[in-house]
């Protein structure tokens, strides 16, 4: 019983975890991506809104000023 309770609740917490997805704006022009407050995200007019990894899978940096 303790071992299938334990494997069950490892199991939530992991698609728990992985199912988490940080949204950032990244620029493809300049490769930089911003959290979606920052004041440069606001006033972008090329960025799209993509997941943190996929920003960084196409080169993307975080912005120096919100750190992406």
């Amino acid at each position: 019983m303790k071992k299938s309770l334990l494997t069950l609740f490892s199991l939530l917490i992991l698609s728990t975890s992985a199912s988490y997805a940080e949204t950032v704006v990244f620029n493809p022009n300049s490769k930089i991506y911003h959290k979606p407050s920052c004041h440069y995200a606001q006033i972008c007019k090329v960025c799209i809104k993509i997941e943190k990894q996929d920003a960084i899978k196409r080169g993307g940096r975080p912005c120096k000023k919100c750190g992406g």
